[in-house]
């Protein structure tokens, strides 16, 4: 049964509107959020009934009333105000706990998915990308949701709450603050609308100057070097001089939109006032003077209530993009397939290549064509030739990162395609060109996925990694941090934790991938060493450009346009003057 945490994969992201999507998310806390809207109703209830309560009071002083409705007016105001704290608490538990359930299952699900998608997708599809999906679209969604709630919630209470008591009270105004509120609702957000964009265009101008100081520091070096400095200054005044002249512009703006905004409000309460005094004073409909004071004081919060709704529509637009944002992700069909597929508990190391094709995005050039190749469990095979050859693509191939478009891969005689490739995996281990490590200790990135692994296992990896001599002269030892990337060591000690991380798996397939060629000449020693006892007795593809490292392979294989070439031993391939002659004596000359 799927966790809380995976559920939202359950759905259909794409084809529907965004609004049915969230409302999918949320279903989980429906009960919750309902009574969040609830609890809001009666905590925010003080910002409508206030005018009320005011006029019950000043009409109990003008007209003489009975003192006790005094008491009681002021009761109830007094209570509701007290109450405001403990029901924004609960407020704030229901609606913003929900938010926060729904941004935690949607970050699984984006997470779940990645780890599910094809290597394919991920080669075409930036980390970065990724990465503002997971934190950037859900913290928008999470964000338009709240502020939806929070802004949303109370402008519709207040213009409901008001609406309604005018029309109990004062039927006779209804009318007319059905006309003018949205009226100075509509001047208002004109006016905000050319604030938007004149802040919009403010913030390109500090996105532009942030992108020049950035530009102007790395090219210091350069600029000093020739002298260029005057130049450099000279075009960084060009990009303040329009920051400044944006910015005055959109102080000059805010200004204007301030007063004019403060003017039209007061203009039409003034008028509004006017003319429920007038009413008033001539014994038209009734109207009191508590009645003047109410009306006046719900024409300025109606229309700020109008004017926000107004607002939301930006906030909303943004969230619901995201919406779609993440959706293409979470429906993205490019999954690695192994549902009912057989599992796979033991492997000799056997591999065979069966007339194997496969080309890019199913179609175009071929990057692997007719390959057939058998390597029996323990040998170690060496591919070689020039970029383009097809090398990566018959590691990917190893590993099931991709599979065959024609022709078959089989392991231990079984075909890949029938495997549950996530447990063929458990017995593969990769040691790439640039070894990948997370911020995190030695131990922890030794130890990956081997939580039972106790500290003799590991320090037995690491001295045959040739990398005890170095780990324990470390500060902390097996605790110290290897920082991101592993920045805090150098290229050769990380290497040698990728090969003992591989070597504690004691995996039975090998793929390394230039695994010394962006080594120094002693770092890519010890690293030889460290490999010739990671391959030891296990089946193990090599690619490598430096033919030097390659000498000792059972057997070479040759590439040329993803095809084999030629397949033999240093020696043979060398007695042979074939292509391998060609491109050992390039490297030699």
């Amino acid at each position: 049964m799927a966790s809380p945490l995976e559920r939202p994969l359950d759905h259909r992201y794409r084809g529907e509107h965004p609004v049915r999507t969230l409302a999918y998310l949320f279903r989980a806390d429906r009960r919750r959020l309902a009574a969040a809207v609830g609890v809001f109703t009666v905590k925010h209830s003080p910002i409508w009934l206030l005018p009320l309560v005011t006029a019950e009071i000043i009409d109990t002083v003008v007209e003489h009333h009975p003192i006790n409705r005094l008491w009681l007016s002021t009761g109830l105001i007094m209570f509701i105000l007290m109450v405001n704290y403990p029901l924004h608490v609960l407020y704030v538990r229901l609606l913003y706990g929900s938010v926060r359930r729904m941004g935690t299952a949607l970050r699984s699900a984006l997470c779940t998915r990645m780890q599910q998608l094809s290597i394919g997708y991920h080669s075409r599809v930036s980390s970065g990308v990724l990465q503002a999906k997971v934190v950037r679209d859900v913290e928008t969604v999470e964000q338009m949701v709240q502020q939806t709630a929070e802004m949303g919630l109370g402008a519709s209470t207040v213009l409901i709450g008001g609406l309604v008591i005018i029309a109990v009270r004062t039927p006779e105004f209804l009318p007319v603050f059905l006309v003018v509120v949205p009226a100075a609702a509509l001047v208002v957000a004109r006016l905000r609308a050319r604030l938007r964009t004149h802040n919009e265009h403010f913030r390109h101008e500090v996105e532009t100057l942030s992108s020049r100081v950035t530009e102007m520091t790395r090219l210091i070096p350069v600029t000093r070097a020739h002298g260029l400095e005057g130049k450099a200054l000279r075009r960084m005044d060009g990009t303040l001089h329009r920051l400044l002249t944006s910015g005055m512009r959109l102080d000059l703006v805010n200004g204007r939109f301030g007063s004019l905004s403060w003017v039209v409000l007061n203009v039409v309460g003034v008028l509004v006032l006017a003319g429920a005094a007038l009413v008033s004073y001539y014994g038209v409909w009734g109207v009191t003077p508590g009645d003047v004071v109410m009306l006046s004081a719900f024409l300025t919060t109606l229309t700020n209530s109008t004017t926000t709704l107004a607002g939301l529509a930006p906030v909303i637009t943004k969230g619901l993009e995201s919406v779609r944002s993440v959706g293409e992700v979470l429906q993205a069909p490019e999954l690695e397939d192994n549902e009912g597929k057989s599992e796979l508990t033991a492997l000799r190391g056997a591999v065979a290549f069966e007339s194997v094709g496969h080309a890019y995005d199913g179609g175009g050039r071929a990057a692997v064509r007719d390959l057939s190749l058998s390597v029996a469990p323990g040998e170690t095979i060496a591919l070689v030739g020039a970029s383009g050859a097809g090398k990566s693509t018959v590691l990917n191939l190893v590993i099931g990162f991709i599979r065959p478009t024609t022709g078959r891969v089989l392991l231990d005689g079984t075909d890949m395609n029938t495997l549950d490739l996530r447990t063929y995996r458990r017995f593969v281990s990769v040691v790439p060109q640039e070894s990948i490590l997370f911020d995190g200790t030695v131990r922890e990135n030794v130890a990956y996925g081997m939580d039972d692994a106790d500290e003799e296992t590991v320090r037995a990896a690491l001295r045959d990694a040739n990398a005890l001599e170095f780990v324990d002269r470390l500060p902390q030892g097996l605790d110290t941090l290897v920082g991101e990337r592993g920045a805090r060591l150098s290229g050769g000690q990380r290497q040698r934790l990728a090969i003992a991380r591989a070597l504690i798996r004691d995996p039975r397939v090998l793929v390394l991938d230039e695994a010394t060629s962006a080594l120094d000449t002693r770092s890519e020693a010890l690293v030889q060493q460290a490999l010739g006892r990671l391959m030891r007795g296990r089946t193990t593809f090599v690619v490598a450009h430096r033919l030097s490292t390659v000498r000792g392979a059972d057997r070479i294989v040759v590439m040329a346009d993803g095809r084999i070439e030629e397949i033999g031993t240093h020696e043979e391939l060398l007695h042979r003057g074939g292509a391998y002659t060609a491109l050992h004596s390039g490297q030699v000359a």
